[in-house]
C-alpha cells in the first residue's frame, strides 16, 4: 500500500475511505521527501478506531469477536491510565477469539494502531520492536504460552503494517520491519501450504491453525519470492560458518526445494535456492533428478572412468562451495574404494597437500572411508577432506589414535546413546567415528546446542585444533570406560561418579563427539570449580591451564572484583588487554595458541545476557586494515547483534570458515576475562587513551552498567 500517488481501498467494506489518499490536495504541493511520511501518517489515522470502517452489523461470530476485542482495548487503555503496568490478558485472550475466525487477521492489521495506542505492547520486549529476534518469535508463536503467542502474532501484524507502509512507527523503519518478517517466514515453510506437524495440531486454544492462518496472511501481503530470498540468504549465511551439525540446515534447504517443486508457487528466476537446492539432492549428471540410492547405485555402475571423474568433481565442487554434503555423496566414495581408488582425491576435492597425507597414509585413509563414510553420515566426507586438508595425520601419536578409535569397543551407555539420537542405520561406533572426522577437521565448527556447555565444547574445539591426540584419547575413555581422568594441582579427577556440572541434563542436539564426551568434561570442570575452594580471584584463572592445556597464558585478568562483584579499574583491563593482544602495542607477536576469554554477551538492544567462554585465535588487520579480534564462539550461530551497532562479521572481514571476528575496540567492551603471557607483555604506555575511552564507554553504556 505504500508509495507516493499509489491509490487502491485501504479497506474493503461500505467504502467510506476508498481513494482517499488520491484526493489529498498537498499530495502533488508537498517536496517529495515529505510525501512518504505524510501519506504514512494519513495511512495510520485512516487506520485509527476512529476512522475504521466497522465490520457489517451482524450476528456473525467474526463481528462479535471483533466488538470485544475494540472493548477489551478500550478497558485496556482506561486501566493504563491509572496504573501503567495493569495486565493486557484479557486483550490478549480477545485478540486470540479474533485469530481463530475467517477475515480475523485482516480485523486486527486494521487496528494496528489502536492495538499500540491502547498499550497492548508496553511492559516488555514487545515496546521495542527493533530488539526483536526473528528465530525467538518462531519460538515464541509455535510453543509459547497462549498470551506470548498472541502478543507476537499482533506484534508481526504490527511490522507487516510497517512494512507496507500502512502505519509510521517511531521505533523500528519499513526496511527493518519487512527483513524481519521475512526471516521470521522464511523459518516456518512448513507451514506455508497449510499442513500443521503434529505438535502444531496438539498445542491447546487452536493456536497451531492461528499461527498458521498469521504465516499465510503475511506471505499473502508479502510474496513468496521475498520469502525464500530470505530463506537462501540465512542457509547461506550459517553453511559460511562451516558447522558440524547441519541437520536444521538441510531441513530448511528441504523446505525450499517442496517451494521450487510446488506447481501453485511461482519460482522463476530464484537461481541461488535452486544452486542450494542442487547441491544437497542433485549436484551431478548422474543424480540431478535425484533419483533415490537404488536408481543412483545402478548408474553408477553403468558409468566409465571419464563420467565417474565427472561426478567426482562435481560433488567436491558442491561441497567445498556450500560446506554441504549430498547423501550421495558417499556412495560414489564407497564405488570408487577397491575399483577406482585413483578418483577419491578428485571426490574429496584435496589440494596437493591432502593429496600427500592420502599417498602417505593411503591404508587408513581407505579404511576410515569403509567404516564411517555412508550416507546417513555423509556430511563426515567433508569432515575427512578438511581433516586431510590439515595434515593431522603427520603426527603420529594422532594416526595411532585414529587406529584405536576404528577398533574401539564402545560401552553399554555410550552405544545407548548413539543409537537414541542417531539412529540404528548402523552400529552406534560409526556414528561417533564419523563424528570424530567431522571434529578433527572442523575445530570451528563445533557448536553447544542448547545446553550450557560453552566452557566443554571451547575444549575439543582448542583439542582438535591444538592437541588432536590427547582429544583421541579422550573420547576412548569416555566411549569405552564411561569415564575420563583429568588432573588438578596434582589430583586426579575421575568423571564417571561425579554428580552433574552446568548440564543438568544429557545434551540431545549435538555432534556424536559432544553427546559422548561433554557430560564427562562438564563434571570435571565443576568438580576443579570444587577444589578451588575460596580463593582470591576468579576460579577460571586456575581451572582453565589444568583443563585445556600448557598453552593456556598463566597470567589472567578479570575486569570483576572477587571481593565486590563490581567491576574494577576498568582502564586498567583494557589497557592491559591491548599491551598483550594488539600487534601495535604487544611487539608484533602473534597469536600462537588459542586462548580461552570470558565475554559479557548482550543482545541487541545491548542489555547483558550471560557470561560465555570463547577462545580467541588470532589478531590481524582486514582488508580496510581495521584491527579485528578473531574469535570462536560455540553458541552454534556467531553471527550476532550485542548491540550499539556490534555485529559479530562472520564471512565479510576476512574471517576463516567458523570464525567470528569484531574490531579490536568492540571486542575489547565486551571483554571480562583473559589470559596471557606475562613476559610477552607490550608496553601498556603506548596503548592510546581514545581507544581505552571508546572500549570502556560501548561496555558502560551496555553490560557493565549493572556492574559499577
Amino acid at each position: 500500500m505504500g508509495g507516493h500517488g499509489y491509490c487502491r481501498p485501504i479497506i474493503e467494506g461500505r467504502g467510506l475511505v476508498k481513494n482517499q489518499l488520491c484526493d489529498a490536495p498537498w499530495n502533488t504541493l508537498l517536496p517529495s521527501g515529505l510525501k512518504g511520511t505524510v501519506e504514512a501518517l494519513l495511512r495510520a489515522r485512516l487506520l485509527n478506531e476512529e476512522s475504521i470502517v466497522s465490520i457489517q452489523s451482524s450476528d456473525s461470530d467474526i463481528a462479535i469477536c471483533v466488538a470485544r476485542f475494540d472493548e477489551a482495548l478500550e478497558q485496556l487503555a482506561v486501566a493504563r491510565q491509572n496504573d501503567p503496568k495493569a495486565p493486557n490478558t484479557d486483550a490478549l485472550e480477545a485478540a486470540l477469539h479474533v485469530m481463530r475466525e475467517p477475515g480475523g487477521m485482516k480485523a486486527l492489521y486494521t487496528r494496528v494502531p489502536a492495538i499500540e495506542a491502547k498499550g497492548v505492547f508496553t511492559n516488555g520486549d514487545w515496546g521495542r520492536p527493533a530488539i526483536l529476534q526473528p528465530a525467538l518469535a518462531v519460538r515464541t508463536l509455535r510453543q509459547g504460552a497462549p498470551d506470548f503467542t498472541a502478543i507476537e502474532a499482533l506484534s508481526e501484524l504490527r511490522l507487516l503494517a510497517v512494512a507496507m507502509g500502512d502505519y509510521l512507527h517511531p521505533g523500528i523503519s519499513a526496511e527493518q520491519s519487512k527483513n524481519f518478517l521475512t526471516q521470521v517466514t522464511a523459518l516456518n515453510l512448513d507451514l506455508l501450504s497449510g499442513q500443521m506437524t503434529e505438535a502444531d495440531r496438539e498445542r491447546p486454544q487452536g493456536l497451531g491453525q492461528i499461527v498458521t492462518s498469521l504465516y499465510q496472511y503475511l506471505l499473502s501481503s508479502l510474496g513468496y519470492e521475498s520469502i525464500l530470498d530470505s530463506l537462501v540468504d540465512e542457509v547461506r549465511r550459517l553453511l559460511a560458518q562451516r558447522p558440524i551439525q547441519t541437520d536444521s540446515i538441510k531441513q530448511m534447504v528441504s523446505q525450499i526445494a517442496k517451494c521450487l517443486f510446488d506447481p501453485a508457487i511461482e519460482t522463476s528466476g530464484m537461481d541461488k535456492a535452486t544452486h542450494l537446492v542442487s547441491a544437497l539432492f542433485g549436484p551431478t549428471a548422474g543424480c540431478r533428478d535425484d533419483p533415490g540410492f537404488i536408481v543412483y547405485a545402478g548408474r553408477l555402475a553403468d558409468m566409465d572412468e571419464t563420467a565417474l571423474a565427472e561426478e567426482a568433481q562435481d560433488f567436491a565442487s558442491a561441497m567445498h562451495g556450500t560446506g554441504m554434503v549430498s547423501p550421495y555423496h558417499p556412495m560414489l566414495l564407497r564405488h570408487l574404494r577397491g575399483y577406482r581408488d585413483e578418483l577419491i582425491p578428485l571426490a574429496l576435492g584435496l589440494s596437493v597437500t591432502g593429496i600427500d597425507v592420502l599417498q602417505c597414509y593411503r591404508q587408513i585413509v581407505l579404511e576410515l572411508i569403509d567404516e564411517a563414510i555412508h550416507p546417513e553420515t555423509s556430511q563426515a566426507v567433508y569432515g575427512l577432506a578438511m581433516f586431510l586438508e590439515r595434515a593431522s595425520l603427520f603426527t603420529p601419536a594422532v594416526t595411532a589414535g585414529l587406529w584405536r578409535q576404528l577398533e574401539l569397543k564402545l560401552c553399554p551407555a555410550a552405544s545407548e546413546k548413539l543409537s537414541l539420537i542417531f539412529g540404528d542405520a548402523h552400529p552406534p561406533r560409526v556414528y561417533l567415528l564419523a563424528g570424530v572426522l567431522s571434529l578433527l577437521g572442523q575445530p570451528l565448527g563445533i557448536g553447544q546446542g542448547n545446553n550450557p556447555t560453552c566452557q566443554s565444547v571451547i575444549g575439543l574445539s582448542m583439542w582438535a585444533f591444538n592437541d588432536a591426540d590427547f582429544l583421541l584419547q579422550l573420547v576412548a575413555w569416555a566411549a569405552r570406560d564411561d569415564d575420563v581422568i583429568m588432573r588438578f594441582e596434582g589430583q586426579h579427577i575421575a568423571s564417571q561418579h561425579l554428580e552433574a556440572g552446568l548440564a543438568k541434563a544429557p545434551p540431545t542436539d549435538v555432534d556424536p563427539v559432544s553427546l559422548i564426551l561433554v557430560p564427562h568434561l562438564d563434571r570435571i570442570y565443576g568438580e576443579m570449580g570444587r577444589l578451588c575452594g575460596v580463593r582470591d580471584d576468579d576460579l577460571h584463572r586456575w581451572i582453565n591451564p589444568e583443563m585445556y592445556g600448557w598453552w593456556v597464558g598463566y597470567g589472567f585478568l578479570s575486569v570483576i572484583s572477587r571481593e565486590t562483584g563490581m567491576i574494577h579499574d576498568y582502564s586498567y583491563f583494557i589497557r592491559h588487554f591491548y599491551a598483550c593482544y594488539h600487534p601495535y602495542y604487544n611487539g608484533n607477536i602473534p597469536l600462537i595458541h588459542p586462548q580461552p576469554a570470558g565475554i559479557a554477551v548482550t543482545d541487541s538492544g545491548g542489555r547483558l545476557v550471560g557470561r560465555h567462554a570463547i577462545t580467541i585465535i588470532r589478531v590481524s588487520l582486514d582488508r580496510l586494515d581495521e584491527m579485528r579480534i578473531y574469535f570462536f564462539n560455540p553458541n552454534n550461530d556467531s553471527g550476532q547483534d550485542w548491540g550499539q551497532g556490534i555485529n559479530c562479521s562472520t564471512q565479510s572481514s576476512g574471517e576463516r570458515h567458523g570464525e567470528a571476528s569484531l574490531p579490536f575496540a568492540e571486542f575489547a567492551s565486551r571483554l571480562c576475562v583473559f589470559h596471557y603471557d606475562p613476559r610477552e607483555l607490550g608496553d601498556m604506555s603506548t596503548v592510546p587513551e581514545t581507544d581505552v575511552a571508546h572500549a570502556m564507554e560501548l561496555g558502560r553504556a551496555s553490560w557493565a552498567a549493572g556492574y559499577e
